[in-house]
């Protein structure tokens, strides 16, 4: 499992890098997690996620207190509210993570209440690193051919705030035969550097040997030359690391063809969706997927990525792998290193047993497979 708090406990500011962060998680006592279960599939991994972090208390001594929010599609249709007026600064001042499942719901068209939510709490706690760990458990699950677990292991540093997805852009003569539609990407010094430092220093906290940028500079000129640019400034402050470049859709084939050439990736917000989704389906799909929403320093958002599943919420066949792992990466950064290793081993050794739904090949409810982890899961 990452090592969280050793990378994220030595990040620097972006202008000062030789000011430390201080953790809020390396504090002593209770942690208190707000848990979000979001609408359709995610209140089934979730209780899964839960179940595993209530198995950890017994185990590991860890504690936690989860809070429960009913923030998602029912609450928005009931009364609507997406995300109350005080809710960032309430999960600010009071709560150390928030555990979230999945946003999305087919009788809100618009999807309103997840971009008020997710993307609310992502922006106005200025999570700006999507953290996603690509490692393959077990050899059958990748579609790639000949590949060994030791072949997939790699995490992506994504920016999360800026770029593509800022929202700026319009419509000029909009629903006419000449409309004009315009879509920007913002890139600020700050915002490059800050994730760039993110990735070099959780390479050198973890003894990984190279740092990969994608973009698209050679057609991108304006925001890639400034990547480009403080890509290659920040790398001049870590000697040991190697550091290249790639073009993203050279990544992309490359992550096929050749996955063990990554160590870190770190891409701007746009490319680094992509190569992430790209990254689970390797990895063996997005059921396994586990992201961090992290500022150091502050409270923090952990979830899996797989998204709402409406059309299988309810039939107890969401794999819950992926929220699970997702609340191993929040214990360390929680400070719970040895309990997250814990949760890590029991999901590798649930697959190896065939202990898995349907989508993993085998025979469990999402219930089941959570149960099944749970009981792996040991002190030792």
């Amino acid at each position: 499992m990452l090592c969280l708090r050793a990378c994220l406990a030595s990040i620097s500011i972006f202008k000062a890098r030789a000011a430390k962060f201080l953790l809020i998680n390396m504090t002593p006592g209770k942690k208190r997690i707000a848990v979000v279960p979001g609408d359709g599939i995610g209140p089934e991994v979730i209780a899964q996620a839960v179940r595993v972090l209530k198995r950890i208390e017994e185990t590991h001594g860890a504690s936690l207190e989860l809070v429960n929010f009913d923030w998602g599609a029912d609450r928005f249709l009931r009364d609507g509210v997406t995300l109350p007026p005080d809710a960032l600064q309430m999960l600010s001042n009071e709560f150390h993570a928030i555990l979230a499942g999945a946003f999305g719901d087919p009788r809100v068209p618009s999807n309103k209440h997840a971009e008020d939510i997710l993307l609310g709490m992502r922006r106005g706690l200025d999570l700006y690193i999507n953290l996603r760990p690509v490692r393959l458990l077990d050899a059958r699950l990748s579609p790639l051919r000949n590949v060994t677990v030791d072949d997939i292991d790699f995490v992506v540093f994504r920016e999360n705030t800026e770029g593509a997805y800022c929202g700026a852009g319009g419509f000029l003569k909009k629903g006419t035969a000449d409309e004009i539609a315009t879509q920007e990407e913002l890139n600020t010094r700050r915002g490059v550097e800050r994730i760039i430092v993110a990735a070099f220093e959780y390479a050198r906290a973890n003894g990984r040997q190279r740092v990969t940028m994608a973009d698209k500079s050679n057609v991108q000129r304006f925001g890639g030359d400034l990547w480009q640019r403080v890509f290659k400034e920040v790398a001049t402050d870590y000697a040991e690391i190697e550091a290249n470049h790639q073009y993203v859709d050279a990544m992309a084939m490359f992550m096929v063809l050749n996955p063990v050439q990554y160590d870190v990736i770190v891409s701007n917000n746009l490319f680094g969706d992509i190569l992430t989704d790209l990254g689970a389906a390797i990895q063996g799909g997005l059921g396994l997927a586990a992201s961090g929403n992290i500022h150091p320093g502050q409270v923090s958002l952990f979830e899996p990525v797989h998204g709402s599943a409406p059309a299988l919420a309810g039939k107890g066949t969401a794999n819950p792998v992926g929220a699970i792992l997702t609340s191993g990466m929040m214990l360390e950064y929680l400070g719970h290193k040895k309990a997250s290793e814990a949760i890590e081993k029991a999901v590798r050794e649930s697959i190896v047993n065939g202990e898995t739904t349907s989508d993993l090949g085998g025979r469990l409810s999402c219930e089941q497979a959570g149960e099944a982890i749970s009981k792996r899961i040991t002190a030792n």
